[in-house]
């Protein structure tokens, strides 16, 4: 199932991204995903255009959400029959299949168009460590950092604290040791 679909992509200039869902917030790691499925994070990026990449998204299982999404959050669909209207609690669809979580999360994030299936079928979830792609040059996605503007009060003055300590320590390295190169040469 893992390679199924394989054939109808076009695989030349491609990159396979990998992306480790262990400990990652739902949300967070969705929207990275449709970003590079998108092709948004290349320069070449057009909206009309299918330029995204392959995604493998490894350990579905261990993804987190904030909250209480674990047991409030529900997922609701329509069979079609009248009456019919069905519904499953993020906890029981994670203990059914936890691939379609983030499955349903990142095509919740793509716009709505003809681009949509095909960048679906660029999208590869495995709920355990384990993928079938070893023989693709594979490139580990990096969450980049936030902006300390989207940081809360808190964790910016924390940032801004260690930053300013690590300057500090710096200059005070560099003096001692333009003071023993004067040492020295005085000597």
């Amino acid at each position: 199932k893992a390679l199924a679909g394989l054939r109808r992509i076009d695989l030349d200039g491609l990159r396979w991204r990998v992306f480790d869902a262990k400990g990652q917030v739902l949300g967070r790691l969705a929207s990275q995903i449709a970003t590079v499925l998108q092709g948004k994070d290349k320069p070449t990026y057009a909206p009309h255009v299918e330029d995204g990449d392959m995604c493998i998204v490894v350990n579905a299982k261990d993804i987190s959400v904030t909250g209480r999404k674990m047991t409030d959050k529900i997922y609701y669909w329509h069979t079609g029959y009248i009456g019919h209207l069905k519904e499953r609690r993020l906890k029981d669809q994670m203990a059914k299949d936890p691939t379609e979580v983030i499955r349903k999360a990142v095509m919740r994030m793509l716009p709505r168009n003809r681009l949509r299936d095909f960048r679906d079928r660029k999208l590869r979830i495995f709920a355990e460590g384990e993928h079938p792609f070893h023989d693709r040059p594979i490139e580990s996605f990096v969450m980049p950092p936030r902006k300390v503007r989207e940081m809360r009060p808190r964790a910016r003055r924390a940032l801004v604290r260690a930053q300013k300590k690590e300057q500090d320590r710096d200059a005070k390295a560099q003096g001692k040791a333009e003071a023993g190169a004067k040492a020295k040469v005085a000597a």
